[in-house]
């Protein structure tokens, strides 16, 4: 959930240029001239500044939706991709992307103003979780939805209940690392010349007075943020003896209240030092004069040093502390993998070659993610066209640049939470598709994603692409290694979904006689209409390999899709009927209007936070 990168910022700038303004009630804006009080010893804003900003616009957002206080629950991975110098302006923008039961999602836009040479550049991109506070008879207080009415906001509608899937996981992607071994041990003969991390320490206590309040009389959560920087950078200076500059901070979760008059005690220490990068973590405990201390937040954050050139310097090497420090720093290397999971797998545009990213449990995670959004975003779009329609059953396609879409869809008289367990077991697909020859499930990640090698009947004579192929005039099968992951809807009018997308498995290499195809985005989503019945989407972004069994449907000389549907209308409706158990936890299921697992996290956070920082 790392912010994106620029060349997919100006792609989105050009599309939302065509759009009608947002309408969206709860966006927040504020803009700040920098001025030398906000600055470093380098002339560019602190990041401590910054994140002050960024939290209070983000949650004068929040309790504009929600009409009530509301807390920072956590903050998500912050990429800062530009600095700021004094005498530009900040321009910070804030909106509820999505709201939940006692929780919400608040999207942050970050650029900078240059106002003498008209200029606009993207700092970062960040999204922020809030929740409500309970009212005075301790009940809590119940959001009202968003109702998105741009594409884009669409779009994070509805990726904002997988970024959530993905924040409550967050711990366990570390430990699992750990846990599989995956993880180098940091080799103490190596680093002998190293730092040690015993003179990166850092100890600072804060005294908390009104001014570093919120308007609720507790500690402001981004001055909080602000004490954490202060002291991860002089961390990191006292390892690379040059100052830092902080380029990422890990998602961070808000654990404890803290208010006027608590004594802050922040503690720094340099985890591990990569060629050109360093991890800090910072660890903010509260406590009064008399009582224990109390946990409040912990940060991971990631520092460069910048030539004159603005080129990475190369880094000393750290040695950690025995147990506790060989632990950090272990988990830093778990951090850094993760993030370049997200680079490699969320950040890279839909286009790059090749399509299917290798797959293992560490990255399984945004695997799945990227899997699901990628099919929401598409199916998001606004500017389909209707290509055909037969029996209203309806062929639409889109035209993106190099890469063309469709999507067919009907209704089907079968209850949505049934079509979705049809069809989400993909082995039974080649019963009712001709373009499924085979599936077979290679392995079952999770109860939601699954592993699966699809055969298909090849559309090209000679194994057209194929290494594999000894004759030239040979047809031979296409085969695909695909992950499938399967959602239930996280709250009302939300679809079930289905994505399919290829991934590369070293135990599935390409075999003789079969051409490896890949699928970049596809699947369904299944939405309840009227009378308890379905409209059926399914959706392929077409790959070479896909498209020639769709080109002639396009072209209006065929209408394979409609044959295709109708089998499987047939197919669901033979099926409809299940046991009356299944049918009740059916029912149970489609009747939610907020899912156990989805609010789990806001409602303890909304427990511990009752009385915390903005």
């Amino acid at each position: 959930m790392s912010s994106r990168v620029s060349g997919d910022l100006e792609e989105e700038e050009e599309e939302e240029e065509e759009e009608e303004e947002s309408v969206n009630p709860s966006e927040v804006k504020m803009s700040q001239i920098v001025m030398p009080c906000h600055s470093n010893h380098r002339q560019e804003l602190s990041v401590g500044q910054l994140l002050k900003w960024m939290d209070s616009t983000a949650c004068l957002s929040a309790e504009r939706h929600a009409g009530s206080p509301c807390v920072t629950a956590s903050m998500d991975d912050i990429h800062f991709e530009h600095t700021i110098s004094v005498g530009q302006v900040v321009n910070i923008k804030a909106k509820v992307n999505r709201a939940f039961n006692t929780s919400m999602e608040v999207g942050i836009q970050v650029s900078c103003e240059d106002l003498f040479a008209d200029r606009h550049w993207r700092v970062c991109h960040a999204y922020a979780t809030f929740v409500t506070q309970r009212k005075n008879d301790g009940k809590k207080v119940i959001l009202k939805p968003i109702v998105p009415h741009t594409q884009k906001e669409q779009v994070e509608y509805s990726v904002a209940a997988e970024r959530r899937r993905v924040r409550m996981v967050h711990d366990d992607i570390i430990s699992e690392l750990l846990s599989h071994g995956s993880i180098q041990q940091a080799d103490n003969a190596a680093v002998g010349n190293a730092v040690a991390a015993e003179r990166t320490k850092v100890e600072s206590v804060e005294l908390v007075l009104p001014p570093h309040a919120n308007h609720q009389v507790n500690t402001f959560g981004g001055q909080i943020m602000a004490w954490m920087v202060n002291v991860a950078t002089i961390a990191a200076s006292r390892l690379c003896q040059a100052h830092p500059t902080l380029r990422a901070i890990d998602m961070f979760t808000f654990r404890g209240p803290s208010q006027v008059g608590d004594r802050l005690l922040l503690r720094a220490i340099v985890n591990n030092a990569f060629k050109n990068s360093i991890e800090v973590g910072v660890r903010a405990e509260a406590y009064q004069e008399e009582g224990p201390n109390r946990h409040i937040n912990s940060a991971f954050m990631t520092f460069e040093v910048l030539d004159n050139h603005g080129k990475p310097c190369t880094l000393p090497r750290i040695r950690p502390e025995p147990v506790e420090g060989e632990r950090r720093f272990q988990e830093a290397i778990a951090r850094k993998k993760i993030r370049l999971d997200r680079k490699y797998i969320i950040s890279r545009k839909q286009g790059e070659v090749p399509l299917s990213v290798p797959w293992d449990p560490t990255n399984q995670v945004y695997l799945s993610y990227n899997n699901v959004s990628a099919l929401k975003m598409l199916a998001a779009r606004n500017n389909w066209r209707l290509s055909s329609e037969k029996d209203k059953v309806r062929l639409y396609t889109l035209e993106q640049k190099t890469m063309l879409s469709f999507r067919v869809e009907a209704e089907v008289d079968v209850p949505p939470h049934r079509a979705f367990c049809l069809l989400a077991e993909l082995s039974n697909r080649p019963s009712w598709d001709t373009h499924y020859q085979k599936c077979e499930l290679i392995y079952r990640v999770d109860d939601d994603d699954f592993l699966y090698r699809v055969v298909t009947p090849s559309v090209n004579s000679g194994g057209m692409g194929s290494p594999t192929s000894a004759n030239p005039g040979e047809r031979i099968l296409q085969d695909f290694i695909l992950l499938a992951s399967k959602r239930k809807p996280c709250s009302n009018g939300d679809p079930y979904v289905i994505a399919l997308r290829s991934v590369s498995l070293p135990t599935h290499p390409t075999t003789e006689g079969y051409n490896r195809g890949e699928v970049l985005c596809a699947g369904f989503t299944i939405l309840e209409t009227k009378n308890n019945m379905s409209l059926i989407c399914y959706y392929n972004q077409a790959s070479p390999e896909v498209l020639p069994y769709i080109s002639t449907d396009i072209a209006g000389l065929s209408s394979s899709f409609y044959h295709t549907f109708c089998s499987c209308r047939q197919y669901l409706t033979k099926n409809r009927l299940q046991s009356e158990s299944e049918e009740l936890t059916g029912q149970s299921q489609a009747a939610h209007t907020d899912s156990p697992t989805c609010e789990h996290e806001a409602d303890r956070l909304s427990v511990v936070l009752q009385s915390t920082h903005m």
